[in-house]
């Protein structure tokens, strides 16, 4: 008897599950959302996802699918977007109706709609109108800021000789040279390389790309209701961003204390003055949570993003020294020994240019992108949107797109060199994503990653005990961020 009333329990869940699935299917087609896998009731299409390679799950659903396809992430319905054409025609050609912020699970908790990255609506439009003044007002894409980086690549260079040629993994040293740049403009200053609190914060950032792209953390994107309630390394997250918040925190009280609204010394100044200038308009965006949220947004991206791409850079470049050998050449003819490499050097180096964009391309640090939001009802390529939609247009489609880039998964300087051997721009070259999200600090980071590679190039040859393959250099392509292998290299001082 209890064998049958077991095989009879067994039935009826098996003729539920079904009846259910047949249902949501049904739903599902109706809605004239692009095509896609079916969802299973909970869980979504979570079995479509192998286990920590949602990148290239979603790659490949896209190749079975097309361009732009529904998967369903628990009971969330997300839309992909692939392919240069289709990213364009979201992000530029509907760029208003493909402009809001979407959910990150894995950080909403936080962030809950604050600050200018994950806002929305008139929030994200006064923030970000505000947050560009202000970074171009303290010399973003100015002449001033470049002698801040400037100054900076010099101060790693003598920092590097301390090292005395021993084999060293580079990241810390990288992520604070990069990180000092941004805190100039943020909190007004520099931090030594020997400041241990400091170098602690930038740890943490790296922690938390990370987890963001392990495995927990792509379950946490993926099925966050459940995820919120299983023990294991994803529930770092949020302590960590806590952390961070504590010291923006202490940095914007000092602020306060001291602030001259005449004379404003770093972003933090200039937005508690204009939060000061508008307390009693009840429009405002200008409050404390919004400073705290925007700030750490600011230091989070100007660190961890620039400082990832040059750890790439500099395996790839030990992968090839043949590669390197051409930079030698070409820093030496333009800029020689005697002075320190500026922005208009560029324009003469097309060699060095083509390096650094390929390394963008080729590392593709944030893959899928931020997830974004459609605003409204939005009919794209015979679908329909409803508005509140999670869309994840994947910069990886586009960055390794085989019908803009020749040798899409080569790494290549020659995707941006004429036959003339000059730089030759790509439309689809969008690292930085493109249209109204487009990353804040683009202008920045360019800057950024040529003075600090041509500098480090001017003075030393790159070298490693270990031979690295294509393999080690290839991107993880797994989560939220694709982050290098852990390596150690040496700076071994140029004879010329």
């Amino acid at each position: 008897m209890e064998l049958i009333g077991l095989e009879t329990l067994l039935l009826v869940l098996a003729i539920s599950c079904l009846f259910i699935y047949s249902t949501w299917d049904k739903l599902y087609r109706k809605r004239n959302l692009p095509p896609g896998p079916t969802p299973l009731p909970l869980i979504g299409n979570l079995l479509k996802i192998k286990r920590g390679e949602m990148v290239k799950s979603l790659i490949e659903m896209g190749a079975q699918y097309g361009p732009v396809y529904t998967i369903y992430f628990a009971h969330r319905p997300v839309i992909v977007i692939n392919g240069y054409k289709a990213v364009k025609e979201a992000l530029i050609d509907q760029g208003e109706e493909f402009s809001g912020r979407g959910k990150m699970p894995s950080v909403d908790k936080i962030f809950d709609g604050f600050g200018v990255v994950f806002s929305n609506g008139e929030r994200w439009r006064q923030l970000r109108r505000f947050s560009l003044s202000t970074l171009r007002n303290f010399g973003m894409g100015k002449r001033s800021i470049e002698e801040r980086i400037q100054e900076e690549a010099q101060c790693l260079v003598e920092e590097v000789r301390n090292y005395k040629q021993k084999p060293t993994d580079p990241r810390n040293i990288l992520a604070q040279a990069v990180s000092n740049v941004i805190c100039s403009i943020v909190f007004g200053n520099r931090f030594e390389y020997e400041d241990m609190k400091f170098l602690k914060l930038l740890n943490l950032f790296n922690e938390s790309f990370l987890l963001l792209s392990s495995t927990w953390g792509q379950l946490q994107e993926i099925i966050p209701t459940v995820m919120d309630h299983i023990p294991g390394p994803h529930q770092r997250i949020n302590p960590i961003i806590e952390t961070l918040l504590e010291f923006v925190s202490e940095r914007v009280k000092m602020n306060q204390a001291t602030v001259d609204p005449s004379s404003p010394r770093d972003y933090i100044d200039c937005f508690i003055t204009k939060m000061q200038q508008e307390n009693k308009d009840a429009t405002s965006e200008f409050n404390m949570k919004n400073l705290l949220m925007t700030v750490l947004n600011l230091f989070f991206a100007g660190t961890e993003t620039v400082g990832t791409t040059l750890r790439h850079g500099f395996l790839i470049i030990l992968k090839y020294p043949e590669i390197q050998d051409k930079l030698h050449k070409e820093i030496d003819c333009v800029i020689g020994h005697n002075r320190s490499p500026n922005v208009e050097d560029r324009s003469k180096m097309p060699y060095m240019d083509a390096v650094i964009h390929e390394i963008q391309r080729f590392s593709d640090v944030i893959p899928i992108n931020v997830p974004h939001t459609v605003i409204r009802d939005t009919t794209f390529r015979g679908f329909t949107i409803p508005k509140g939609t999670d869309v994840f247009p994947l910069l990886c489609s586009v960055l390794r797109d085989p019908s803009q880039f020749t040798t899409p998964d080569k790494f290549n300087p020659g995707h941006f060199l004429d036959e003339s051997g000059c730089f030759k721009k790509n439309d689809a070259f969008m690292p930085f994503s493109t249209g109204k999200r487009i990353c804040l600090g683009e202008g920045l980071a360019l800057m950024e990653l040529f003075l600090f590679l041509t500098t480090i190039l001017q003075n030393y040859t790159l070298t490693s005990e270990t031979q690295f393959t294509e393999n080690d250099i290839a991107p993880r392509m797994t989560g939220f961020a694709n982050v290098p292998i852990n390596y150690e290299m040496t700076f071994k001082p140029r004879v010329v």
